[in-house]
């Protein structure tokens, strides 16, 4: 009795293990099968994003992770890509470098993803593209700094796109609004990141050109909550304007500090401020500041000729529809990058370089944050007529500043 009940316990678990091995087959299958096919499993396409939902970047990233899901979710409904429904794979990289980094490790090698979008702020995505370049990824950026997708002048990275405007196509914008305003003695202050350094480095290259000087050159911390001290030397200095290079929370503070010591001039900041954040965290001394964006801002002012304005609408009702919220010019840079990623992936397949070709000859793509252009040496597509000057009036509304 007791050997049989013996050779029962035998006989069930030498099942179960063949079960688990047949299980483990299969799973090893699919995997397989996801691996071949560049993130298409058969009935779908993984897209992976990489996003700065919480943290100090989550100003940004919040619309952008919002408005991906949003196109992913209208997509599918429509049929997917080539009748395949997308699987979004969004990771939150909680404005942190080493989290972005391994979000995108996840995504390469355990999701097997067909391509990634995301990098919120400049240095996430400059972390990130060491792997999706090694891995041969398909990647749209959504941060501004143009050593994200073209570091050296001469030619961009293979894999990486961006739809932010770059500081190559925004800093050109600004100078020209100091040159209409006589603005020719500036301070220069920007955030101690590479989204900073960045825009400061394409600043020095053209400000001499147009007899624009920095009398004063700051950095701040983006952690700063005191910029005084910086903002009193500053003053000594007599800027005719200042111009702040930041994002929206670090700004705001440097913004309020401005007024708080009684510097009344004009104050000019970067397109990383376009969020309602920054006017809620900064307060009344938003008021007056101008800085260069995109038109999604100032929507109602534009031409009804405008070939963005179409689309630019039907945007801002879909999103605010959705989540009761305002639309941000930082979900537009995702609403381009899923859009632009999806066509190529009609034309591409399930093939990363044809996928990557086809984002590369992206050519009249109307957007929200332009309409694109782009080439081989060219893996942002957009020039500065993409942009528009916005001022922060009285009231805390965004108004066309040209």
């Amino acid at each position: 009795m007791k050997g049989e009940k013996e050779m029962k316990k035998r006989m069930f678990a030498l099942l179960t293990a063949m079960m688990m091995m047949i299980l483990a087959a299969c799973g090893g299958e699919d995997a397989d099968s996801a691996s071949g096919s560049g993130g298409d499993s058969g009935g779908e396409i993984k897209i992976g994003s990489v996003i700065d939902a919480s943290g100090s970047a989550s100003p940004l990233g919040k619309g952008e992770e919002e408005t991906i899901k949003m196109i992913v979710d209208e997509l599918n409904e429509k049929g997917g890509i080539g009748g395949k429904k997308i699987k979004l794979i969004s990771i939150d990289s909680k404005s942190d470098q080493n989290q972005a980094v391994l979000a995108t490790k996840k995504l390469i090698e355990q999701e097997k993803v067909t391509a990634i979008i995301g990098g919120t702020i400049s240095g996430n995505s400059l972390a990130m593209i060491p792997l999706v370049e090694k891995a041969g990824i398909p990647y749209l950026s959504l941060a501004a700094s143009k050593q994200v997708n073209n570091p050296d002048d001469k030619s961009p990275r293979k894999w990486t796109f961006k739809t932010a405007q770059g500081d190559d196509v925004v800093i050109p914008k600004l100078i020209e609004y100091l040159e209409k305003e006589g603005l020719k003695k500036v301070a220069w202050l920007n955030v101690a990141n590479s989204y900073g350094t960045s825009g400061h480095e394409e600043f020095t290259k053209l400000a001499d050109k147009h007899g624009i000087k920095a009398v004063i050159e700051e950095e701040f911390e983006a952690t700063v909550n005191d910029a005084k001290s910086t903002l009193t030397r500053v003053k000594k200095a007599k800027p005719e304007a200042i111009i702040i290079w930041g994002t929206a929370q670090e700004s705001a503070v440097v913004t309020k500090n401005i007024r708080e010591i009684g510097m009344d001039v004009p104050v000019i900041e970067s397109h990383g401020i376009g969020t309602k954040q920054f006017i809620e965290l900064a307060g009344d001394a938003a008021n007056g500041v101008v800085f260069p964006a995109g038109k999604l801002l100032v929507l109602d002012e534009l031409d009804d000729k405008d070939p963005q304005k179409e689309k630019l609408v039907a945007f801002k009702e879909a999103y605010e529809s959705k989540y009761k919220n305002t639309a941000s010019t930082f979900g537009g840079h995702a609403y381009d990058a899923i859009h632009i990623l999806a066509e190529a992936i009609e034309k591409g397949g399930a093939d990363k370089e044809k996928i990557r070709e086809a984002i590369e000859q992206t050519d009249g793509f109307v957007g929200i944050s332009g309409t694109f252009k782009m080439s081989a040496d060219d893996h942002n597509g957009l020039t500065s007529d993409s942009l528009v000057m916005v001022k922060i009036d009285e009231n805390g509304e965004w108004k066309l500043g040209e």
